[in-house]
């Protein structure tokens, strides 16, 4: 009889435990993203969150990327549910982006742009300045209105925490580091928010006068492979010469491009794209 309880008594411990490991994994409620909510009727089939990564917004012409905080949302009709229009979801959400005092930059349906994801569907595409914060917004009804997809982009650099002793930990072990150095887009000028990292990079070198590196550009596979090699090359030197004006000596470092050839991730998805454009530190 107390062998009958105690395996009862096991049994519902373990049944309980295994409840609320199902409800954790399987039960956790879906939720909206930053700003910009569901519609009423409409459920989440769908979220995926992106700490970094970019996302091509048309215009009307061509495709802007954006780089920063990335969230998608797939919504679908709850059951029972009132449908709503295509047309009916589009403008709700453009109503949306007019009331926070931001502008509408595409309403209708993407014809002939390969560059965006949801060519041949109707997108409102729209663009808010708020808090500081530089929204982009994307919304893609589909299937009569039964379903639509919302990508929002919290514009941001990347930003990355590394270290001399991280750096040169790396480069003893792996031989090179990639490193996300912010340029202005199409330019090889350093943007001032990298500044910290150019400064590790000076600090690592003083501290191990032997030492010396070879500065690699890298692009993603967007835009003419060419151009993306000649823009990679470019930034390569910028960051050597940055390096020179904090006190190394050019003998120290060289310099070389690769544009699109040399990728470490997916060019297909925004993140890899987003990994590939670095730069990448090697050791001689």
């Amino acid at each position: 009889m107390e062998r009958t309880k105690l395996f009862r008594s096991l049994y519902l411990i373990i049944y309980f435990i295994c409840a609320v490991i199902t409800t954790t994994l399987f039960c956790t409620e879906l939720k909206d993203t930053p700003y910009f909510s569901g519609m009423p009727e409409y459920k989440i089939t769908e979220a995926v969150d992106y700490e970094f990564s970019d996302y091509r917004f048309y215009n009307g012409k061509d495709c802007t990327a954006i780089e920063g905080e990335k969230y998608f949302r797939a919504y679908s009709l709850k059951e029972e549910g009132k449908q709503a229009s295509e047309l009916q979801i589009a403008r709700n959400y453009l109503n949306a982006v007019k009331e926070m005092g931001g502008t509408i930059l595409f309403d209708g349906v993407c014809s002939g742009a390969e560059c965006a994801e949801n060519c041949g569907y109707r997108m409102m595409v729209g663009k808010v300045e708020k808090n500081g914060s530089e929204l982009w917004l994307e919304v893609v009804p589909f299937d009569d209105g039964l379903n639509y997809y919302l990508t929002l982009v919290v514009k941001k650099e990347m930003k990355q925490d590394i270290t001399a002793s991280g750096m040169l930990n790396a480069l003893n072990s792996e031989g090179h580091i990639a490193l996300y150095i912010n340029f202005d887009s199409g330019k090889s000028v350093i943007k001032p928010e990298s500044k910290p990292i150019i400064e590790q990079i000076v600090r690592m070198m003083k501290s191990n006068p032997g030492l010396k590196i070879r500065v690699e550009g890298h692009t993603d596979n967007m835009g003419d492979p060419k151009s993306n090699k000649t823009l990679s090359e470019e930034r390569a030197k910028a960051v050597v010469s940055a390096l020179v004006a904090g006190g190394i000596d050019i003998n120290r470092l060289s310099s070389a491009g690769f544009g699109q050839d040399k990728p470490i991730a997916d060019n297909k998805t925004e993140e890899g794209r987003a990994k590939n454009r670095r730069v990448e530190l090697v050791k001689n």
